[in-house]
């Protein structure tokens, strides 16, 4: 008797009775495991999710929380042997794993770093500056995103359950939002072990993870405002869960990452023979085959010259010929199974339609051996000489190893079909002459949430066409969704609530733990950089004393640095000049001197300076004109227990008879103890 996989519910793993069904070996048919036809009681879950992993969550900074997640995805790399065994029974290659078990590690720890490096120690994310709201600056607007009191419902797809089930979870887990996540039938063992590693690990908080790897049962009809449900599936599931009232009437989110019709283009300029003809000839085929074609992002459509369309088919042809599909178990496998035998009946069905408008050209099982048990098919590719009257080559995926050819005769022509697939989730471009590259990058650009060029260029170091990645956004308009995942921070903000907050400086300051403009600044009785981090206090401010700038600075700096500007240098040059009154000292004469009004030399917890952030000029300062440098603690970031970074707001003032004027303001990043 097979296992029945169990949810994880409530911080345990439960039975939940009743019926079962079998899953099935792609590989031979045999069964894997069983899965239950009941569902459990999901209300509870909901609830545990909002009562327990929530507050848990919450309690944790950003930092805390990318701590836990970068242990995690440590914890599970040490035992991803396990997760390999069972996903070659998925049909996946070892290359195929690699991409599902490593890739979704990776972008774990992606997302523990970026959190780390590019979030405050803090429990919200300011967005952008401050906004003016007032005259005399007494009443002020910031933007901010904090975590909301909710629970992400996360229906993953089949074909990637360790990668899909990560990439949604860790910026959700960033967000402090837990998340009940639901694997695919076909590939839910995998998943399941996930789910016991990650259990075993003892890592996460209570509740911030639960999992079905059933049925959800009633779960959407406990949803409310503050949820957020993120889906990967077909447009047809996607379109019938967005009509739920948990949607339409109670308010939750809903982001979908569904049915995509990639294109792959072939400028007129990459002729047979050129390393741009070859890498796409290359990149067809990885797509073709990896995964067996079963990727969201994986190419549908093949955009070519029609002049190089014999020779595109030709090249792919002499590939498919040696190709070794089989039990991806075996090292000289190349390409893998289907995951289920229903899987390979809805891609041979997709492809009788596409036949209907397509002819076989290269591949095929009648040409390419495959084995007779499991369900694997041969890589099929297709060509449509009529691309333009066409309607089910831009409206059918077959979500295999299929693709369709489309000779075009002129780059706009070429768009225009790749833009009919009504929103895509990548487009890829291969060239080498930048205006045809640019040309269709830009009419290309709003009908896809991602565009990759590659050519002899970038070709060593490039990712491929259908590797999203962390650090980039994965999602795309129209027909792809229209929703949006990862794509570094901004994956995290997905899961969080953006709010306007409006009222004092000193109050705002207080609020987001970063010093405003208009706030208070108390002085420093002891200069700040001789204090540790824990001794500083936000608003902190050093004032310094004044130094006037005579025309002899101005010479040495100019001669100095070879930086004789005319505005520094000529009386007569600058007559007339709509920004200067005569002659002025340099920009970075001020930031120099400023430096020295400011820095205390002596040895302290300041480790190094490494950098200043938008710096603007707003007064031009003369000759003979005095400055002074106000030094403030805006904001304090710990890397980790001996060092962080410190954010100054530092201020130049020129003082004149006639009133002093800010000369100039930045901010300065120092790394302190």
């Amino acid at each position: 008797m097979t296992t029945l996989l169990q949810n994880y519910i409530a911080g345990a793993f439960v039975n939940n009775g009743g019926d079962s069904i079998e899953v099935l070996s792609a590989i031979d048919d045999s069964a894997v495991a069983r899965l239950s036809t009941q569902s459990s009681n999901m209300a509870a879950a909901v609830e545990y999710a909002k009562s327990v992993g929530g507050p848990e969550l919450r309690k944790l900074s950003f930092h805390q929380r990318a701590k836990c997640l970068k242990n995690l995805a440590l914890y599970i790399k040490a035992r991803k042997a396990e997760l390999y065994t069972l996903s070659y029974l998925t049909g996946a290659t070892q290359k195929d794993s690699w991409i599902d078990i490593d890739g979704g590690i990776t972008t774990a720890l992606v997302f523990a770093s970026k959190a780390k490096i590019e979030l405050e120690d803090s429990h919200i994310i300011l967005d952008g500056a401050m906004e003016g709201l007032s005259r005399k600056g007494s009443f002020v607007g910031q933007h901010i995103y904090s975590s909301r009191p909710g629970v992400a419902v996360h229906i993953n797809a089949f074909n990637f359950p360790v990668w899909g089930l990560l990439e949604k979870f860790a910026p959700a887990f960033l967000a402090g939002m837990p998340v009940i996540a639901k694997s695919a039938s076909a590939t839910s063992y995998v998943a399941h072990q996930l789910m016991k590693i990650i259990d075993e690990s003892g890592i996460l908080p209570a509740g911030a993870l639960q999992f079905v790897a059933g049925t959800l049962g009633d779960t959407l009809d406990h949803l409310g405002v503050h949820d957020a449900v993120a889906f990967t599936g077909s447009a047809a599931t996607a379109q019938l869960l967005r009509g739920h009232a948990a949607f339409t009437q109670n308010g939750a989110s809903f982001i979908s990452e569904q049915d995509s019709l990639n294109a792959s283009l072939l400028t007129p300029d990459a002729v047979a023979g050129s390393p741009e003809f070859d890498l796409f000839v290359g990149e067809i085929f990885n797509e073709m085959t990896t995964k067996a074609g079963q990727k969201c992002t994986a190419i549908r459509r093949i955009l070519v010259p029609e002049a190089l369309a014999d020779a595109v088919t030709a090249a792919l042809a002499e590939r498919f010929a040696t190709l070794s599909i089989g039990d991806p178990r075996l090292e000289d496998t190349q390409m893998g199974a289907l995951t289920g035998r229903a899987q390979r009946d809805d891609v041979l069905a997709k492809l009788a339609v596409l036949q209907s408008e397509a002819t076989l050209v290269a591949g095929g099982d009648s040409v390419v051996s495959v084995p007779a048990s499991g369900a694997f098919l041969a890589p099929c590719l297709l060509r449509c000489d009529n691309p333009d009257t066409a309607t089910q080559i831009h409206a059918q995926e077959a979500f295999g190893p299929v693709a369709t050819l489309l000779p075009y005769q002129s780059l706009d022509q070429a768009v225009t079909l790749i833009n009919r697939g009504g929103g895509s989730l990548v487009g890829s471009i291969f060239g080498y002459d930048p205006d045809q590259v640019k040309h269709a990058c830009l009419a290309m650009a709003p009908w896809h949430g991602r565009i990759y060029i590659n050519n002899r260029d970038s070709a060593k170091e490039a990712t491929t066409h259908g590797s999203p990645l962390p650090h980039l956004v994965h999602g795309g308009p129209g027909r792809a969704g229209g929703g949006e995942e990862m794509g570094g921070v901004r994956g995290i903000k997905h899961y969080m609530q953006r709010s306007a907050i409006q009222g004092s400086p000193n109050m705002i300051t207080h609020i987001t733990d970063c010093w405003t403009p208009g706030s208070d600044r108390p002085s420093a009785e002891i200069h700040p950089f001789q204090q540790t981090m824990a001794a500083l206090e936000i608003g902190q401010t050093f004032k310094s004393a004044k130094r006037k700038i005579s025309m002899d600075d101005i010479e040495h700096f100019a001669h100095f640095t070879g930086d004789t500007f005319y505005a520094h240098m000529s009386e007569e040059d600058v007559k007339d000049h709509p920004f200067f009154p005569g002659r002025v000292a340099h920009g970075y004469l001020l930031l120099s001197f400023a430096a020295g009004l400011f820095v205390s030399p002596e040895k302290g917890p300041v480790l190094a300076n490494y950098g200043l952030e938008n710096l603007r000029f707003l007064s031009p300062v003369q000759a003979d004109e005095e400055i002074s440098v106000q030094l403030t603690v805006q904001q304090m970031k710990p890397r980790n227990a001996d060092y962080g970074e410190v954010r100054w707001y530092v201020e130049i003032t020129v003082h004149r008879e006639e009133g002093d004027a800010t000369a100039a303001t930045y901010q300065l990043l120092t790394m302190n103890q």
